[in-house]
């Protein structure tokens, strides 16, 4: 992402070169050189050496992943400063006032209902992996028996919480209406035949709630922290080939005007490189998917 200025600065040189000295080969040669070299600067982002990107990002997995770009960028002599936060609020209000460059933490549509919700002004530059939304057993063990007027705990923001109830009217513990989409709550279900309570929760304390009722649906980052696995643990999960793949993709996020800041392109690259995508395989068990 940095390596914009220097790439047009090597375009710009090529240019100058070639108007000055089309028939004189020497000139020809030095003005390949010189491209050459610039684009090689661009390729190693060396014209960024001695930058610091500071990112907010939740503990696990975004701050993990980061670390992996954070490797990889410190090679181009970039610094990322990685700042951690529980909760879905401040990596936002820390963007917008520009306290960090960048947030790494959420997918679009929660984005889309924050800057709506709070006035901000934040815009997605990429599109780096998803969270499977998984239902996780509590005091019941299977949805095979599913007890009559089971408690289940689903995130309380608005975003998740419909994603939630999108995922158990999957699995047929309850029916929503069809038109409620991205924006349903309790008040869209339709058919509830095992009476179930949904009880509202903020995403980070739902897996200490477990003990308390009978399922917890949970964000894949929380469900981590938590030391469960998707693999192994989750009754039931999003398809990953489902549309709500795609649609809950886990974004980079900048304040609007930025998206194009070398040092923020940059970092794009590292998070979206293969050896992003290694680790991500290798590490989370299904519980994250690269998406590049």
């Amino acid at each position: 992402m940095k390596k914009l200025i220097s790439a047009a600065l090597a375009g710009a040189l090529a240019l100058s070169l070639a108007a000055c000295g089309s028939t004189a080969s020497v000139s020809e040669s030095a003005a390949a050189s010189a491209s050459s070299e610039a684009a090689s600067t661009a390729e190693t982002g060396s014209d960024l050496a001695g930058t610091t990107i500071k990112v907010a990002a939740s503990p696990t997995p975004h701050a993990e992943i980061l670390n992996v770009a954070k490797d990889l960028l410190a090679e181009q002599g970039i610094t990322l400063d990685i700042v951690e936060f529980s909760d879905y609020v401040q990596p936002n209000m820390v963007t917008e006032s520009g306290e960090v460059d960048a947030n790494y933490f959420q997918h679009q549509p929660y984005l889309d209902s924050f800057n709506e919700e709070n006035g901000t002004s934040l815009v997605s530059v990429g599109a780096i992996h998803y969270e499977p939304l998984g239902i996780y057993p509590g005091k019941s063990q299977s949805l095979e028996e599913i007890p009559d007027g089971a408690v289940i705990a689903v995130p309380n923001d608005t975003t998740n919480e419909a994603r939630a109830l999108q995922l158990l009217a999957s699995q047929g513990i309850i029916t929503i209406r069809e038109d409620a989409g991205l924006t349903a709550t309790v008040n869209d279900i339709t058919e509830n035949p095992h009476n179930v309570q949904v009880e509202e929760l903020e995403a980070a304390q739902l897996p200490r709630t477990l003990a308390d009722v009978d399922y917890a649906v949970m964000n894949g980052n929380y469900a981590l922290e938590a030391g469960f696995s998707v693999g192994n643990d989750a009754l039931a999960t999003e398809d990953a080939d489902s549309e709500a793949a795609q649609t809950y993709a886990n974004v980079l996020v900048v304040k609007e005007g930025r998206e194009n800041d070398p040092a923020i392109q940059a970092l794009l690259k590292a998070l979206q490189s293969q050896e992003v995508k290694d680790y991500i395989s290798e590490t989370y068990d299904g519980a994250v998917v690269a998406l590049f």
